[in-house]
């Protein structure tokens, strides 16, 4: 059995460049998909939150899918967060981000989040990151100030997909620009449909629907 880390956002809100608020949390889609997986197949699975907040879900993930609601509500993993500050990556076997706009406001500039990331690569088991949860990648970063995950290849939500949300305009920045200005690579599929980009022990999902095939892409290297 291997021990899974969700590095998770505690953000319910993601602050736009007008300085506004709008409501935000993890993508339910891409987090119950990746817990059933890993749990069905014998796995453990801790989440952890900056300050061991419980992640906040964003709502609009869940107006699409009653079942979803069940499942964020009723599984024990997200009602019991540790901090990310208090995590030993050396304890786990691999770990996951899933996205949700939230990942934009804190998981970008944590340094514990960026410290466990970077620990995750150098210690070459797997990473598997989802939609805007590469966010995340853009805190690791290396003594000389350079990003640990330079030079990988990635996929992530794109420009075109914030766009055809409507929410690019307002964005004080966006993913897909700020991942490329780090040094890392991001390949970009069709909208909207399953995508993911292995790059040695690096997995990452372009959006919601990619959810699933990084779940056993990840499965398959445990």
């Amino acid at each position: 059995m291997a021990k899974i880390l969700f590095v998770m956002t505690g953000a319910d809100a993601w602050t736009l460049a007008d300085g506004t608020k709008h409501p935000t949390g993890f993508w339910a889609e891409e987090a119950v998909v990746p817990l059933r997986a890993f749990t069905a197949a014998g796995h453990e699975v801790v989440v952890a939150t900056p300050g061991g907040v419980v992640p906040p879900v964003d709502p609009a993930s869940l107006a699409a899918d009653p079942d979803l609601a069940d499942a964020v509500a009723s599984a024990p993993e997200f009602a019991a967060p540790v901090a990310l500050a208090d995590v030993r990556f050396a304890d786990f076997d691999a770990v996951f981000v899933p996205g949700g706009h939230g990942p934009m406001e804190d998981l970008a500039v944590d340094s514990d989040s960026g410290r466990i990331l970077t620990e995750a690569l150098g210690s070459g088991k797997p990473v598997g990151v989802v939609c805007h949860g590469p966010a995340a990648l853009l805190a690791a970063t290396t003594p000389d100030g350079t990003n640990a995950f330079a030079g990988y290849r990635v996929t992530a939500f794109t420009n075109a997909e914030e766009h055809a949300g409507g929410l690019a305009d307002k964005a004080k920045w966006l993913l897909q620009d700020r991942l490329t200005d780090a040094g890392i690579q991001v390949e970009v599929g069709e909208s909207w449909m399953p995508h993911i980009e292995v790059d040695r022990t690096l997995v990452t999902g372009q959006n919601p629907a990619s959810s699933a095939p990084l779940a056993a892409e990840l499965l398959s290297r445990l």
